[in-house]
């Protein structure tokens, strides 16, 4: 089909065009692309710019369809021409239901790789364009606030280079190792926090200090990074894993991409507009990955004396520029806050403090747990068909 212009001069994709940004759109149950696993079902163009596609569910209270829905829209909208994104949302019928999970399935088998991490895990890689915008600070001030929360969450450092979460956490000592079959696996640091935890693995167990420089190259670390995903013995019950990633966009983001297909990005930058201009490369990467961005956190967004006056030190509106521009929430902007800043530094999270960093760092956690990427429960809408449609899968002999 050859595109159309619209009614703004623009040239409209074809339904072609939208199938093909469809197979970016991940089931996160069932780890595959809509379009792969049968649902999503056709896409028609108007030449008003307004595109309609078909999406079956298999079920129609599946919870996560808001979440298909912000991530099908905003792939659609990258296309220029593109004035509005309609979903006509439809539920598979039993037969489809077998052969997505049959096909789910297969996938998951294909798939299989180097990785521990329990399925019903929700992975959130927290990214930035460049170093200094304090993304291990919010990476751990957040896995401190859902675990004082009450959740499980398993901290993997795959900034190899600039390893720090040992020392923000008050964690040190080697890794242990424990047998696990015909294999020994690393048994994470944990930490626990309130009714929550923190399981941790980091490249700082494993060598002599922090000070420690390590001269590998691109495939000495992503290799690091698979034994973090491989050779840990991750628990079962955890309900997010945070990746502190490296800054930029080099081997082991890319590496970590195909790794974890079913990870979701969080990409921090600071109001400064260079600064976002250099994190919208994160951006890209992810999108080109096919990874779901997620959202966007402001960091050190503003200083407020104690008399209550704000002074934005590095600029005003980067975060909200950059989640404009990749179609995503602008989850929470982080105080500038000299806690945050000490906490790092002693082992002390600040947002397990009573400041107002603590405060925003509790609503992102909150605003993740029930809007961005709330835990995956067994009772979903994919895992309550599972065992029955398995069943009938056997039965069938496929």
């Amino acid at each position: 089909m050859t595109q159309e212009p619209s009614r703004s001069g623009l040239d409209l994709p074809s339904s072609e065009d939208v199938m093909e940004v469809l197979r970016g759109v991940i089931d996160p149950e069932l780890g595959s692309d809509i379009v792969d696993l049968g649902m999503a079902k056709g896409a028609s163009i108007a030449d008003e710019g307004v595109v309609t596609i078909k999406i079956a569910l298999t079920t129609m209270g599946c919870p996560l369809r808001s979440q298909i829905k912000k991530d099908a829209t905003a792939r659609i909208k990258s296309f220029p021409g593109v004035t509005k994104v309609k979903i006509d949302w439809t539920e598979l019928t039993d037969v489809e239901k077998a052969a997505t999970m049959s096909r789910a399935r297969q996938v998951a088998a294909e798939n299989a790789g180097p990785n521990a991490i329990p399925a019903t895990a929700r992975v959130l890689a927290i990214a930035s364009g460049k170093g200094g915008v304090g993304k291990s600070s919010v990476t751990v001030n957040l896995a401190a606030a859902l675990a004082d929360a009450g959740y499980a969450v398993g901290l993997i450092d795959a900034d190899i280079w600039g390893f720090s979460i040992p020392r923000m956490l008050g964690l040190d000592g080697r890794l242990e190792a424990n047998a696990d079959g015909d294999s020994a696996k690393m048994t994470p640091h944990s930490l626990p926090i309130g009714e929550g935890r923190i399981d941790v693995i980091s490249m700082g167990f494993l060598v002599d200090g922090e000070e420690s420089a390590l001269l590998w190259r691109g495939l000495m670390l992503n290799r690091a990074v698979q034994h973090f995903l491989e050779d840990v013995s991750w628990a079962d019950d955890l309900d997010y894993v945070l990746i502190d990633m490296p800054p930029g966009t080099g081997d082991v983001a890319m590496g970590l991409a195909r790794m974890l297909p079913r990870a979701e990005m969080i990409v921090v930058t600071t109001p400064a507009t260079g600064a976002q201009k250099v994190a919208a490369r994160a951006v890209s990467m992810a999108r080109k990955s096919h990874v779901r961005v997620a959202g966007v956190i402001e960091n050190m967004s503003v200083f407020i004396n104690e008399e209550g006056t704000r002074y934005e030190l590095f600029g005003s509106g980067g975060g909200q520029e950059l989640a404009t521009m990749a179609g995503v929430p602008l989850i929470g902007s982080i105080p500038i806050e000299p806690a945050v800043s000490t906490g790092g530094d002693n082992g002390e999270p600040a947002a397990l403090g009573n400041g107002s960093a603590a405060k925003v760092f509790a609503a992102i956690a909150s605003r993740i747990v029930e809007e961005i990427s709330p835990p995956v429960e067994m009772a979903s809408c994919t895992a309550r068909l599972f065992d029955a449609v398995e069943e009938a899968l056997d039965a069938a002999g496929l």
